[in-house]
């Protein structure tokens, strides 16, 4: 596999990370983003894509998803690369002070800078207690849609009740050859207009939809078959499915990142905030990561200190060269070559 090099390598795709490489690119520092997760938007496009998010300078109200989609657009300048669906591993120093980033899949990126913006760290699938769950896991049991195209034709069980289920079992009702969708409550947690898409979707036949219901064990040889759905705490059922798709969200952690000889406190990583530089030289961490006295969780405050992050790793990239403040409203937008 050929090794990826960058100016600097940005840990985690998420609203704070995007714009990071915005910031980079206005000092012409060009950014290779990796994360976990398939997509890029973080919690925004993993979790609550169709929720409004009412505190974006300039935005009194903007759909999660669609201020991810106005970062794409406005780093598309900056010719950013992605490796999305890998963890970060390993961080390797080099003499030079340089780095060298390795991720799950065996991905190496050459970097002179390292921002982690990975929000609350790599994200997990929260699993259900089902005691065989693990074993059908890559044999029909997925706890993401990653390529919607491999469940056309087959019979899907989904289980969840927050934005991500609605939006799936809309989407994928339309390719999979049969939909159910399990939700342990009488009510919905998501967008009340995709709840009622889905409760039209029932009643037009189009989807199945088990209420109050629970899928309590999963079946198959070497390959997922069937799942039993305890309904109402009183009846159950087994149901023939190809997959079955638990979504009940995902649960951060640091993960490798807890190993990189970081200073950290209560999970977060302390950083400088001159300039939210951590205690390696070269690398940063920005975005809900990061904690120092007066930290608050916010996506504005991420945006604040990926441009300072951006101004002191400038002096990293461009040693030799003096860093000048320059407006947009001058300059303009160059883009990268």
């Amino acid at each position: 596999m050929d090794r990826i090099t960058t100016d600097i390598c940005i840990v985690g795709a998420g609203p704070v990370g995007l714009f990071a490489v915005f910031e980079a690119g206005l000092l012409k520092m060009r950014c290779h983003v990796v994360d976990a997760l398939p997509v890029v938007g973080g919690q925004l496009a993993e979790i609550y894509p169709k929720k409004p998010i009412y505190d974006i300078p300039g935005f009194p109200s903007i759909l999660a998803g669609e201020l991810v989609d106005n970062l794409m657009k406005q780093i598309e300048p900056f010719h950013p690369t992605f490796t999305l669906g890998e963890r970060v591993e390993e961080l390797d120093r080099q003499e030079d002070g340089s780095f060298i980033v390795r991720t799950s899949e065996g991905t190496e990126i050459a970097c002179k800078v390292v921002a982690i913006a990975g929000g609350l760290g790599s994200f997990e699938p929260r699993k259900p207690a089902i005691e065989s769950l693990e074993n059908f896991e890559g044999k029909g049991v997925t706890y993401m849609v990653r390529d919607p195209e491999l469940f056309r034709s087959k019979k899907v069980v989904l289980a969840g009740g927050g934005d991500s289920a609605l939006d799936w079992a809309i989407y994928l009702a339309g390719v999979a050859e049969e939909l159910t969708l399990v939700h342990r409550g009488s009510t919905f947690r998501g967008a009340p207009e995709s709840a009622e898409k889905v409760l039209t979707m029932a009643e037009e036949g189009q989807i199945k939809l088990l209420l109050k219901s629970n899928v309590t064990d999963v079946h198959g040889n070497g390959k997922i078959d069937s799942v039993t759905v305890l309904i109402d705490n009183k009846d159950e059922y087994k149901i023939e499915t190809d997959y079955f798709i638990p979504l009940f969200g995902l649960v951060p952690k640091l993960g490798p990142l807890e190993n990189w000889g970081l200073e950290l406190e209560k999970g977060a990583i302390v950083v400088n905030t001159f300039d939210y530089s951590t205690n390696i030289p070269g690398v940063y961490a920005i975005g809900d990561i990061n904690t120092y006295p007066g930290k608050l969780k916010l996506i504005l405050c991420g945006f604040h200190e990926s441009a300072l992050m951006a101004q002191s790793a400038y002096n990293i990239i461009y040693p030799d060269k003096k860093f000048v403040l320059k407006y947009t409203t001058v300059n303009g937008i160059q883009e990268l070559s």
